[in-house]
């Protein structure tokens, strides 16, 4: 990590960055006047949609690039960058740690945390306000319960999980639940179940919290349960972990329930990193527990292959196209084709050639190009349910392409 001071020359001296190289040095912010005034002292200020949060926040755009600037009391930046920083390490779903920076404004203090805006990103008022995202509402649930079983598995104590401190991408049909405030996190080996108690706790209480404020705007359907919101995210939290974490009584003879353990926790996401398997108190059978590291199953797996950065519902979808893709190739070419080598030729021959299609589509509605592809296969499923037959990817593109600027232009009218 770098550390960059404003010169003396500079109009609002008084600031030390630390900053990890691949950003900018910030310099040219304003970093004399107060977060709140930024806007009015500097062209870089973007106007964003956000949750509820108890410090100033701006955001800021570097070209193409976007990054968020929160202000705090002194220590508590450099916190929040050490544990962003820690919990990045353990591939765990978090905004990306960016830089920390110590300010002296006329004998006050402070410090900031600089994070990378999440590209693609959906704050959680998007999806409860606007029609066209509450079909998401449920998957909302399922992300959060998610991300807190992450956590707790990596030792992770939250203690401030809330919709506002949460960023959601869209991932084939689900979300994906990102982390993006972390000053009050604390790593623990290993976390206490006192503690993921806590952490449960504070969640239904600021969940609800957020629920209400959005009620009191009304913006909230009318009915809508806000209480029953987080009892079903400690609901799906209880399921999930009971299921990663429990352990099975197996029988010499039944050692094939080893691999179906694996394989049922790869299907969930999750890398297992280490078996125990212990004889019983009888002694005639064993017990096995699973040891998960993270829920990275299936993105490892596509990017070794193809190089692809993907959300895990994403990579799994895509990894069962290459893998019918390697069996049509095979039975084309009437002998068997390696994964890596079908995963090339998949890439080479379908996927660019669709991007290379949507790619002014992309680029003028923001989307992010491995979910758009995710929804051009959903889209290919659903013609080709209708014709009977596979209708083939550029079909699928150019119908959905259609579609969507149809739905468009309607909304605007």
């Amino acid at each position: 990590m770098s550390t960059s001071t404003v010169p003396e020359k500079s109009p609002h001296p008084g600031i030390t960055l630390s900053l990890r190289p691949g950003h900018p040095d910030f310099l040219d912010l304003p970093w004399g006047y107060a977060l709140a005034q930024w806007l009015q002292h500097s062209s870089r200020i973007q106007d964003l949609p956000r949750g509820l949060s108890r410090h100033a926040v701006v955001f800021v755009r570097y070209d193409r690039r976007l990054y968020a600037v929160k202000e705090l009391p002194i220590g508590v930046a450099e916190h929040e960058y050490e544990m962003l920083r820690q919990m990045e390490e353990a591939r765990l779903p978090v905004v990306e740690p960016v830089g920390h920076a110590h300010i002296q404004r006329e004998g006050s203090e402070a410090s900031v945390v600089i994070t990378r805006y999440l590209d693609y990103s959906l704050p959680y008022r998007t999806l409860f306000i606007d029609p066209a995202m509450r079909a998401y509402q449920d998957s909302l649930l399922d992300a959060m319960a998610g991300l807190l079983v992450q956590l707790h598995l990596a030792g992770i104590y939250w203690g401030d999980c809330s919709l506002s401190n949460t960023l959601f991408r869209r991932d084939a049909g689900t979300l994906q639940a990102y982390l993006v405030d972390a000053e009050t996190a604390e790593k623990h080996e290993p976390l206490m179940p006192i503690m993921r108690f806590q952490d449960l706790k504070i969640m239904q209480e600021n969940i609800s919290g957020d629920l209400a404020d959005l009620g009191s705007s009304r913006l909230l359907p009318d009915g809508f349960l806000i209480f029953d919101t987080p009892r079903s995210i400690l609901e799906r939290y209880q399921r999930l972990w009971e299921e990663i974490t429990r352990e099975e009584v197996i029988a010499p003879d039944e050692r094939y329930r080893i691999q179906e353990r694996i394989r049922m926790l790869n299907s969930l996401g999750f890398s297992v990193g280490e078996l125990q398997i212990r004889p019983t108190e009888e002694g005639d059978k064993l017990r096995m527990r699973a040891l998960v590291v993270d829920r990275n199953f299936h993105r490892e797996h596509l990017q070794r292959l193809t190089g692809l950065e993907a959300e895990e519902q994403q990579a799994r979808k895509i990894m069962n196209e290459i893998r019918e893709y390697q069996a049509s190739m095979a039975q084309r070419l009437n002998r068997s084709v390696p994964l890596n080598v079908a995963a090339f030729s998949w890439l080479d021959q379908v996927y660019r050639p669709v991007l290379n299609r949507l790619q002014d589509f992309i680029a003028t509605n923001n989307l992010s190009p491995v979910e758009t592809y995710c929804q051009i296969l959903e889209h290919k499923w659903y013609l080709s349910e209708q014709a009977r037959r596979d209708v083939g990817h550029m079909a699928a593109v150019e119908d959905y392409v259609h579609r969507f600027s149809a739905r468009e232009n309607k909304s605007s009218a």
